[in-house]
């Protein structure tokens, strides 16, 4: 015979606060903080870029929502289309050329050849810091 151990709603309650205060994260967060930002999200760095081009506008957050929905979606297409030009060449690792070449499948013109040299220009600056 088994027995099962019940929580009484107090014990309950105790161990569901706990959950709550792990799961908090442990820097200072407040509704405008730019240090705990949500999970997976670049809604931090659009007012950044938008300001470099366009001082004094603001972003509506359905508009910040979109345009992360968007980052999201070219980002998975690009880890996609890289993944399968690692595995049409027998790879086991995703490297800078097959991101490479999976932007220049995704993007086309001169689109391309300015995400290609941003790209290129992050890759040399990623390598000369470390």
């Amino acid at each position: 015979m088994s027995s099962e151990v019940g929580f009484s709603p107090k014990e309950a309650q105790k161990a569901s606060s706990t959950t709550q205060k792990q799961r908090h994260c442990s820097r200072r967060c407040g509704p405008r903080s730019m240090r705990c930002p949500r999970k997976n999200s670049f809604a931090p760095y659009f007012p950044r870029v938008l300001s470099q081009f366009h001082r004094g506008l603001r972003l509506t957050p359905q508009s910040v929502s979109i345009l992360d929905s968007f980052v999201h979606d070219f980002l998975q297409r690009i880890a996609e289309e890289a993944a399968s030009l690692a595995r049409y060449n027998k790879s086991s690792a995703i490297t800078s050329r097959e991101i490479q070449t999976a932007v220049r499948l995704i993007l086309h013109g001169e689109l391309c050849k300015h995400a290609v040299f941003e790209g290129t220009k992050a890759l040399i600056r990623y390598t000369l810091s470390a």
